[in-house]
């Protein structure tokens, strides 16, 4: 897979998501309030991005061809800009 082709997947998959979960920006608000509740401590749209971000690349770690967290990887990212963009 090229990065071309990378960033298209990810294109299609954050696209295929928000009919059933919401835009990225009402899906991360909603993940963050729960996470707070949780953790106990304020955590934002955007760290949520972050945070499943980094749960791929550590997912990574143990397996660096695994095509599929590349592409989750790019479409965090994605789903990040947007939020923090406010669209």
């Amino acid at each position: 897979m090229n990065r071309t082709e990378c960033l298209e997947a990810a294109a299609g998959a954050v696209a295929d998501r928000e009919g059933k979960y919401g835009t990225p920006l009402e899906n991360h608000t909603r993940t963050a309030a729960m996470w707070s509740v949780i953790l106990g401590v304020e955590v934002t749209a955007a760290q949520v991005c972050m945070c499943n971000a980094a749960q791929k690349l550590s997912r990574l770690c143990c397996d660096p061809a695994h095509m599929d967290s590349w592409v989750d990887v790019a479409g965090f990212a994605a789903n990040g800009a947007e939020v923090v963009g406010g669209e």
